[in-house]
């Protein structure tokens, strides 16, 4: 390989953990509260409970991945290399969807939350200022985009942190009380709704996956990449448990609020006043900011790897820029891309997320189980559970969530598919030759 076209790994635990959070978008806990607590009945921790003990099955199994494949394709490299290239190539083809939906819908809520506050000037404003400016950032360099991240995320822990300490004050000092250890899950009829919630928090989570696009910038990725899957996964599931537990216990019944899918600006207000309300918005648009820089760095990166594998144009693709070390034509086309929220609606950008985040977690637990029949070695007891019964149960669940999706969802994934198909189909000369592969062993740190 060119030394000169080789990401430099510049990455430690700390920042790919950073990019992960920003990526998960700690803030979004606020935005799905009312709508979770109504499909719950008011059981939203529980179903933080139940969407982090099945999505850590799908964490484990990247973790494992990661380790055998330390490169920047994520499961476009694992799905080629362990089942098919072909079918790799289409599988990193659909999961880009989600990557390029993140930077639309970050730019819509941009968009939404700016606008509220400054309705003399157009939507598309905000937008178009957004993806400028997260596109600077990643343009020199992952270490300046990741180093900023850190802060953004440091200040919506700040924010979450004061938010949790004026609620547990409001449940001091009034007539609600803390929910009792034996009544955060439901009974009865009831657990149906939590279900329900859980395959809508399930995307909360998307961020430990999205760094698994980050191996070739990490330093020792295939040790630190899996330890930043696992502490991402774990740092979000605290996060949410605990924030959800003290709003649940203060708003049993989020019916009193006048928009329970916007309700969390107007808890900000009922608990800090108006000097809170500013600071919880501050929080939310950086929020917005941050997830949308860490997602135009993920999509530029597997961009990045399948074009060094030459099954997207290699002189576009799987160029870096001689000065910054970065993939800036594919974080130039991901912006351009991205723009397309101007025309798009929340709820649509939104189903391409779902389809490319449910297709990638499922071939990632397939691979592992595909893996372990084709494992030489002893099956000992810890192998098989390791290897064969938690990607199961973890692609059990992933099941479950595209069994929830939206018949728009489907039909966007289907077509998206076809045009996958037809440019393979156009680039292989009708699959009689195999896509381009890159050897792994350069890659090593």
């Amino acid at each position: 390989m060119d030394q000169n076209n080789k990401i430099e790994r510049k990455l430690t635990l700390m920042h790919v953990v950073a990019i992960g959070l920003a990526y998960m978008s700690p803030m979004a806990v606020f935005d799905t509260f009312g709508i979770a607590s109504d499909v719950s009945s008011g059981h939203v921790p529980a179903a933080y409970i139940v969407v982090f003990i099945a999505i850590l099955f799908t964490a484990l199994s990247y973790g494992k991945l990661v380790r055998q494949f330390p490169n920047a394709g994520s499961v476009y490299t694992y799905t080629r290399n362990i089942i098919n290239p072909y079918l790799g190539v289409i599988v990193g083809w659909v999961t880009f969807i989600a990557y390029i939906a993140l930077p639309m819908i970050n730019a819509l809520l941009a968009d939404i939350y700016l606008s509220a506050g400054f309705p003399g000037i157009p939507g598309w404003v905000w937008i178009v200022g957004l993806i400028a400016i997260i596109s600077f950032l990643n343009i020199f360099g992952v270490r300046i985009a990741a180093s900023v991240n850190m802060l953004l995320v440091v200040f919506q822990a700040l924010v979450g942190i004061i938010f949790t300490i004026l609620t547990i004050r409001s449940i001091i000092n009034g007539p609600e009380s803390f929910i009792a250890i034996g009544d955060i899950f439901p009974s009865g009829e009831e657990f149906s709704g939590l279900f329900g919630a859980a395959a809508l928090l399930a995307l909360s989570f998307i961020g430990f996956d999205a760094i698994t696009t980050l191996s070739e910038d990490t330093v020792k990725p295939k040790k630190t990449i899996p330890k930043a899957i696992l502490l991402v996964a774990g740092i979000g599931g605290v996060f949410f448990f605990s924030v959800t537990y003290f709003m649940q216990s203060l708003y049993p019944d989020v019916s009193i609020f006048n928009d329970i899918e916007g309700a969390s600006p107007e808890i900000a207000m009922m608990i800090g006043g108006n000097l809170f309300l500013s600071f919880f918005l501050a929080g939310a648009l950086f929020s917005v900011f941050a997830s949308g820089l860490a997602a135009q760095l993920s999509a530029s990166r597997l961009l990045y790897a399948m074009g060094r594998d030459g099954v997207l144009p290699k002189k576009f693709f799987g160029k870096l820029h001689p000065k910054y070390n970065s993939p800036v034509n594919n974080i130039l086309l991901v912006g351009l891309l991205s723009l397309s929220a101007i025309f798009l609606s929340l709820e649509a950008a939104t189903s391409l997320i779902n389809v490319g985040a449910f297709t990638a977690f499922s071939f990632v637990n397939l691979c592992v189980i595909i893996n372990f029949f084709r494992h030489q070695g002893p099956r000992t007891l810890g192998y098989t559970i390791s290897s064969l019964i938690f990607p199961a149960i973890g692609l059990a669940f992933v099941v479950y969530l595209w069994a929830n999706l939206d018949i728009f969802s489907i039909i966007a994934g289907i077509v998206w598919a076809l045009l996958g198909v037809i440019y393979l189909a156009f680039t292989t000369d009708f699959f009689k030759k195999e896509p381009p592969q890159i050897a792994f062993d350069e890659l090593e740190a």
